[in-house]
């Protein structure tokens, strides 16, 4: 790679850093100023501060900041994760639902909703929410790692082959499917409608203590793809080369794996299933910054969270007086992208 190339490539990777650091900015700002209650900026402003109506004070400190502060973690967490998984399967298609965690989370939280017992729908002030959610979440995650561990544990006994890898995340996520569906079949009215509504990803459910939760985990996570982000670079070269690098393969895939469905199943069992963002943001960023694990992480991060925002915002206007489920949202405007994505490789090696 010549001089010139070199020069091009850091213009165009420090360019879209700055334009997304722009655009993650202006989103978060935004977010937290729209909402059903239509106060003025002024008054949302006071609110953020903790002065002025008391009403405006709740809904932005306890409401729309929680709600804007998971938008932004969960998509770092799910656009990072996607870029391990990917790197990790060395297949551009892999995703944070390719090992099965959304599938097995999922399946935890019914069984605690339905045969459990653990939680039911309840109206607060306009608002739907589960009653139990902590032990609902719990299940969910308790159940996310469960399969990660099995998935991986499997794939272990072949040496961490990547096509049995990911082909054991599919069957294990069609399993979970195929039991949760099961479960809901035998479910009453009220236990199926909370189960159903679980799903939905939806970050109007997360609180301060939820966005902790996020941050710690991919705080961690984040740290440790960027120091070992080098190890990502020499994967892309070869597992022989690799190997010649010092690099133990197999515990390194293992951690890396481990780390990224547990970003997925923390971000599934406090919100629910977010479709796209770790298929589609890392494929994009790709194209954009290129393989260089030391920009497309921190650029896959910054355009997760723009993505999630932005679909957060829409799910939220779209209706008005009502909030979508911003899952759907994502799922929406995801696969138009992805069947671009497709048609435009395709073309390249046509």
């Amino acid at each position: 790679m010549n001089e010139n190339v070199i020069m091009s490539l850091t213009k165009k990777r420090t360019l879209t850093l700055l334009i997304l650091s722009i655009l993650l900015v202006v989103l978060f700002i935004g977010s937290i100023f729209i909402g059903s209650s239509h106060m003025s900026f002024i008054d949302g402003l006071k609110g953020l501060f903790g002065v002025g109506d008391q009403t405006n004070v709740i809904i932005v400190q306890n409401i729309r900041l929680p709600r804007v502060i998971a938008a932004v973690l969960v998509g770092v967490a799910l656009s990072i994760s996607g870029v391990i998984m990917q790197t990790m399967s060395n297949n551009v298609m892999a995703s944070p639902t390719t090992l099965g965690v959304s599938n097995a989370a999922v399946l935890g939280a019914n069984i605690a909703i339905i045969i459990i017992g653990g939680g039911t729908i309840a109206f607060n002030g306009g608002n739907i929410t589960i009653t139990n959610p902590y032990f609902t979440s719990g299940m969910a995650f308790l159940f996310a790692l469960l399969g990660i561990l099995l998935v991986l544990g499997l794939s272990r006994i072949n040496k961490f082959n990547n096509a049995t890898t990911v082909l054991l995340g599919i069957t294990f996520g069609t399993f979970c499917t195929g039991v949760t569906t099961l479960i809901q079949y035998f479910a009453s009215d009220t236990t199926l409608a909370t189960a159903v509504y679980w799903s939905f990803g939806d970050l109007g459910r997360a609180n301060y203590i939820d966005d902790l939760i996020i941050l710690v985990v991919t705080a961690i996570s984040l740290i440790f793809f960027l120091i070992f982000s080098y190890r990502y670079n020499a994967m892309l070269l070869g597992e022989d080369t690799s190997s010649t690098l010092g690099i133990n393969l197999n515990v390194f895939r293992f951690i890396s794996l481990l780390l990224a469905s547990l970003l997925t199943a923390v971000c599934v069992s406090l919100v629910g299933i977010i479709g796209f963002i770790g298929l589609i943001v890392p494929q994009v960023m790709r194209k954009l910054v290129g393989n260089d694990h030391r920009f497309l992480i921190i650029s896959s991060s910054l355009m997760g969270a723009v993505v999630l925002l932005f679909s957060d915002i829409i799910s939220r206007i779209l209706l008005s007086g009502f909030s979508l489920p911003v899952g759907a949202i994502t799922s929406i405007l995801g696969a138009p992208i992805f069947i671009i994505i497709l048609l435009v490789g395709r073309k390249k090696h046509a």
